[in-house]
């Protein structure tokens, strides 16, 4: 067979494994697969928080310790020839001695863990874009990689599966895509809630329904401007505050007809006696002045007349 006597196959430069995997995913895209190769530029496998997140969280765990540096030369050197990302699923295509097929199933977020964690991100996630660019505060950020209770898998969430003749169950072919889904996440975030079966979209949700809820407390109503949701991942979701309009005093109850018409009648009637008082009122002053004029003239006596001091003229 041309193995060694251990049953290990030769070894295959890996200028000839790529040259090899390069022909097959040809073929394979000619019969219609959407081939999604994992490319890594420099050595720095994950460069965004959320593929260092996953990284990180898979580096972890003890019990993948002794695999994971082959799978990270794997990967780095091109082998993951295709890696597609499911809710619950990641299927991935490896070139080693010959393409193998890996299939790691990833059970999904239980419902009571994603409630809890739309809580305790509440109010603190300003946007989708943040979001998936992991501009989130330390608080969001403990939440989500908590390694109990955020949203990466723990071991015993996941199953493990390769056809290579290696019988570790996480070889190299396993590690190369678990590492290559940290590279994916740096281009498509969002795919780590598709994998675990929730919806992203609902910590934005969740972040405007704890901003309601505050300014509801405050006495004070929000409203979200409409041309901030035009993005598909949003924008910065802002607030405008809207002053509560002011209560208008309650009208007094107006009066039925009739009273109103006798009430009008009787105003009438006082407006018209005090006129015909204040105008007798005029009159008596008026009369009593002229009295005052007659009597002083009255009592003055005549004025004397006054002698000519003009002589008359005698007569010749």
């Amino acid at each position: 067979m041309g193995w060694s006597g251990y049953g290990w196959r030769p070894y295959v430069p890996v200028a000839k494994r790529r040259a090899q995997a390069t022909q097959k995913m040809a073929a394979l895209k000619k019969k219609g697969v959407d081939v999604q190769p994992v490319q890594i530029s420099g050595r720095k496998i994950a460069k965004t928080f959320w593929g260092e997140a996953w990284c990180n969280h898979l580096e972890s765990f003890s019990d993948y310790a002794n695999r994971l540096p082959r799978g990270r030369t794997y990967v780095r050197n091109g082998s993951v020839c295709h890696l597609e990302i499911k809710q619950g699923e990641i299927r991935a295509k490896v070139a080693g001695q010959d393409i193998y097929d890996v299939q790691i199933k990833i059970t999904t977020l239980p419902k009571k863990t994603w409630e809890d964690v739309k809580q305790r991100c509440a109010g603190q996630v300003g946007s989708l874009i943040e979001l998936l660019q992991g501009k989130l505060s330390k608080h969001v950020m403990q939440v989500v990689t908590d390694r109990k209770d955020g949203l990466f898998p723990a071991p015993r969430e996941i199953s493990l599966k390769c056809n290579c003749p290696d019988w570790a169950t996480m070889c190299k072919h396993v590690a190369a895509v678990m590492y290559g889904v940290g590279a994916r996440l740096d281009e498509q975030p969002e795919l780590l809630f598709q994998l675990r079966g929730v919806d992203h979209e609902e910590l934005i949700a969740a972040d405007a329904e704890a901003a309601v809820s505050a300014a509801t407390t405050r006495g004070t109503s929000k409203r979200l401007v409409g041309d901030d949701l035009g993005d598909v991942f949003g924008i910065d979701i802002e607030a405008e505050e809207v002053k509560p309009r002011k209560k208008r005093a309650a009208k007094k109850p107006t009066a039925k007809p009739a009273a109103r018409k006798k009430a009008t009648k009787k105003k009438a009637a006082v407006k018209k006696k005090t006129t015909k008082k204040k105008a007798a009122k005029k009159a008596v002053k008026k009369t009593s002045a002229k009295k005052k004029v007659t009597k002083k003239s009255a009592k003055r006596p005549a004025a004397p007349k006054k002698k000519s001091t003009r002589k008359k003229a005698t007569k010749k």
